[in-house]
Formats: structure tokens, C-alpha cells, sequence
């Protein structure tokens, strides 16, 4: 069982706690992809997978949950940048499977 950060009293809770967080990121990212090949089959045009204003728009809501959580801004950007990034490389792979 996890307890709070708070309430780790030695480092098996610690650890306890940070392998729990590991497998919900590892399935929530699972979770992002899937969504990303939902994108692949639905859009129509190779070109339309690189969205730009969608990146943007992406960036600008994790900014203000990093704001709205305390956690570090700069940081959020660094670690979603190279998410969103591998998620347009994994769509345009997807997209290009899916259509021979």
C-alpha cells in the first residue's frame, strides 16, 4: 500500500511510493499513445498530424497545471516537449501504417 510523500516515515515507503507513481505514468502514457494512433486513423491527410497550434495549445495547459501544482514550470516544459514530440513521431507511424 502507498502513503502520502508526507507521510513516509523511512525509504521502503519512499520507494513503495515512487514505483506506484512509475506504473500509473508508464499507463497513462500507454493511455496518450492510444490516443495518438485514435489520431492517425481518423485524420484524413499525413500533413494534418503535425499540428502546431495543437502543440501550443497542448504547452499553454500543462504550463498552467504546473502553475496551478507548484511544480516546476521549465521543467514541465522540458519533459512535455519531448513527449509531444515522440507522440507526432509515433502518429506519423500510425498514419503511415494504416494507410500502406
Amino acid at each position: 500500500m502507498t502513503i502520502d510523500p508526507d507521510q513516509c516515515q523511512a525509504m521502503t515507503d519512499v520507494r513503495t511510493g515512487v514505483d506506484d507513481v512509475d506504473r500509473r505514468i508508464v499507463a497513462l502514457v500507454a493511455r496518450r499513445f492510444g490516443y495518438m494512433a485514435a489520431a492517425a486513423r481518423i485524420k484524413l491527410d499525413r500533413a494534418a498530424v503535425r499540428d502546431e497550434a495543437r502543440k501550443a495549445e497542448v504547452k499553454t495547459k500543462v504550463d498552467a497545471a504546473a502553475v496551478a501544482l507548484g511544480v516546476d514550470r521549465a521543467l514541465m516544459a522540458r519533459i512535455y516537449e519531448d513527449l509531444i514530440e515522440t507522440s507526432i513521431a509515433h502518429e506519423f507511424v500510425v498514419f503511415d501504417e494504416t494507410r500502406g
